[in-house]
């Protein structure tokens, strides 16, 4: 069954403003109304506004872009394939390895690598301390997946040595951060600015001490 992206490609071209070549808007287009739909039986997302699913799922998604490194990427817990699609989308030249434990979001994502012909996405599913890839990577993201301590135990054996683990928050994890042992380094805090988002967001950059 075709799926009809009408109703997202005019907010997408409206949101970002000529930043994204047509064939990318298609695809963003493509993969929210993949989301729409699979949502009604086994659902992935509670927003279901085409301008909120702009803004929360891409926009969000795309927001930690800048601080991207390497060329092997794993996203951690990605449920519904966010960060990790909207990221895969906009860097074809980056491997993209999206984990999760839960069969039906594993299925979506199967479905949505093949509708967008995403070729540089791999699907896995498996908990994360589970997964024993044969290579590290470059990157380790999380969306809202855990505390950061608990992340960074659940897939320190995932980032290379000197690899980076990214981890998407809402309001400033103080505490959080406070609570990380030694064995780990915040590189960097960033603030992230959404356009037409009035919540709080930030990405926490750590690395391993060497």
């Amino acid at each position: 069954m075709k799926i009809d992206t009408g109703q997202f490609k005019s907010k997408l071209l409206d949101y970002f403003d000529q930043k994204y070549s047509d064939s990318i808007l298609e695809k963003f287009s493509s993969y929210l109304a993949l989301l729409t739909k699979w949502s009604k039986a086994y659902n992935l997302t509670s927003i279901k506004n085409p301008d909120d699913m702009v803004i929360l799922h891409i926009a969000d998604s795309l927001s930690i872009n800048p601080y991207l490194s390497g060329s092997r990427i794993i996203d951690v817990g990605t449920g519904a394939g966010l960060p990790g699609i909207p990221l895969a989308i906009i860097n074809s030249d980056k491997q993209f390895v999206l984990l999760d434990s839960n069969n039906k979001k594993t299925k979506f994502l199967i479905q949505a690598k093949a509708d967008l012909q995403l070729k540089n996405v791999e699907i896995v599913h498996s908990r994360a301390e589970d997964y024993k890839p044969t290579d590290c990577f470059d990157a380790v993201l999380s969306r809202a997946f855990t505390s950061l301590a608990t992340m960074l135990e659940r897939t320190n054996h995932l980032c290379s040595k000197n690899g980076q683990f990214l981890a998407m928050k809402g309001a400033y994890p103080d505490q959080e951060i406070k609570d990380l042992n030694n064995a780990y380094i915040v590189d960097k805090i960033a603030k992230l600015n959404i356009k037409s988002l009035d919540a709080e967001r930030h990405v926490i950059l750590i690395r391993h001490k060497l």
